[in-house]
């Protein structure tokens, strides 16, 4: 009879973990979503601050909060952010303080509207700054046309849209550029 020799049972051997991969930013990231929702809150409330000079200010409120959310996402998730991948967070940043925008743009275009109409507001407004003149009148002729004040307000919208987007995209590049420095 020949003995057979136990056999020891071996434990496998783990492979080692892989590394995981940085999420894409984009809307389907909810941590960069939520993040940037909150910091498009944030930088409204602070461009709305009466620091002078006004326009100025919100200019700077947008780029902090695209920056913003880059420090919190990185600091929320560990991972290192390229500036293409700040950028675009930034620009979803920029998409919700637009969103926020508008909505209080409406709010008073819809006071505007029940206080007499756009043509007297901004008469009083281009009156005071301007004087008056032939292209005071002209303007104020548009307001009176329902093509040319959805014209004006469309115009309004995308130029919103434009500066609302590209303060925080430029904010969320200066915070993937700063901070990767300081992990290096």
């Amino acid at each position: 009879m020949v003995e057979e020799e136990p056999i020891e049972a071996v434990a496998p051997i783990a492979a080692p973990p892989e590394p995981q991969l940085p999420l894409e930013i984009n809307f389907h990231n909810g941590i960069a979503v939520r993040t940037a929702f909150l910091t498009a809150m944030v930088g409204s409330v602070l461009g709305q601050l009466p620091i002078p000079p006004q326009g100025l200010w919100l200019l700077l409120s947008l780029i902090l909060a695209g920056f913003l959310a880059v420090f919190l996402y990185i600091r929320r998730t560990g991972q290192q952010m390229s500036i293409v991948a700040g950028a675009r967070m930034g620009w979803i940043t920029g998409v919700f303080s637009f969103a926020i925008a508008t909505v209080f743009f409406t709010i008073s275009i819809i006071a505007i509207s029940s206080r007499g109409g756009f043509d007297s507001f901004y008469r009083e407004i281009l009156e005071t700054r301007m004087g008056s003149g032939a292209d005071v009148e002209k303007f104020l002729q548009m307001l009176q046309n329902p093509v040319g004040l959805g014209t004006i307000l469309i115009m309004a919208l995308v130029m919103l849209f434009v500066m609302f987007t590209i303060f925080p995209t430029l904010g969320g590049v200066l915070g993937a550029k700063v901070l990767a420095r300081d992990r290096a």
